[in-house]
């Protein structure tokens, strides 16, 4: 008689014990210097893409338009900002140029500098380049030739009596020396005619007032216009655009701010908005200022 409390079926017919199933959870990133989880959008968990340009044309970035392809161009106000856009541009697999502005002089496309990525296996071919291969830039003069040039050149170690009262004729008849700082020298980052930014070019500005502001693109408009202001961080603007559009757009990803008093800036004021802004925009470049990076040490 079977004793009360044995299975029914014998043990060794029973099959093997299948353990339960573990549920998959989504894995956590986190920054390395804290363990916080890094938004969804953000630039560190989201591929680069062309369509990220629509940050710099937020900001003060310009589009041009030629048969099916389309470029974006955008001024800066220093070298640094040059080296980012133009690594970040080249990820994105397009090609990119860069030239200094002169005011007194016309600049050319053939004084600019082409940089052009690896070809993506799945990158629709390019149109024609209008732009030129810039050519190679002149070498600075040889020490021995300037030594040459100088020859015939009487040279002085000391001002004598004459050339010293020559001089102080000259500071009194002209005054103080100018004071005024010399301007910050300017350039130009331009990718070329592409038909990767068609769509891109065909949208814009119709979509500009449902413009989404992922990490990506603020990252572009970061580098390429933002800079830290008292108790915040500043976004450049370009004030023939909507700026009702943007600022929407901004409160949106959560960056609500105010265009500053004179339409070239847009404030972001406080801690945790900045905070936000650079959990969005993700580390920083190795040749970005730390002071000039949102979170960075003048932020």
């Amino acid at each position: 008689m079977t004793e009360t409390g044995w299975p029914l079926i014998p043990r060794e017919v029973l099959p093997a014990p299948v353990p339960a199933a573990k549920r998959r959870l989504p894995p956590r990133i986190v920054t390395p210097d804290g363990g916080r989880q890094l938004p969804f959008f953000g630039a560190e968990t989201t591929e680069p893409s062309p369509a990220d340009l629509a940050g710099l044309l937020a900001g003060p970035g310009r589009l041009g338009r030629m048969g099916g392809t389309a470029r974006v161009s955008v001024e800066v106000d220093s070298a640094w900002r040059v080296h980012v856009l133009v690594a970040e541009l080249l990820v994105r697999g397009l090609v990119a140029h860069w030239r200094p502005l002169d005011e007194d002089q016309d600049q050319g496309p053939e004084t600019g500098v082409r940089l052009e990525a690896h070809p993506l296996e799945d990158a629709p071919p390019e149109e024609p380049d209008p732009w030129a291969e810039s050519p190679a830039t002149d070498e600075p003069p040889s020490p021995r030739k300037a030594d040459d040039d100088r020859q015939g050149e009487e040279f002085s170690p000391t001002p004598g009596p004459h050339q010293k009262e020559s001089e102080d004729d000259e500071v009194a008849e002209g005054g103080a020396e100018d004071s005024t700082p010399e301007p910050l020298p300017r350039f130009e980052v331009l990718t070329s005619y592409s038909s990767r930014l068609i769509g891109l070019a065909r949208a814009w500005p119709e979509v500009s007032d449902q413009l989404f502001l992922s990490g990506p693109r603020l990252r572009l408009w970061v580098a390429a216009a933002g800079e830290p202001v008292a108790g915040g961080y500043a976004l450049g603007l370009d004030r023939d655009k909507d700026l009702s559009a943007i600022d929407a757009a901004l409160v949106r990803a959560g960056l609500a701010g105010r265009p500053s008093e004179d339409g070239r800036h847009y404030r972001i004021m406080g801690k945790k908005r900045v905070r936000r802004l650079a959990e969005l925009v993700g580390e920083r470049p190795a040749s970005a200022p730390e002071e000039m990076w949102p979170g960075g040490a003048g932020a």
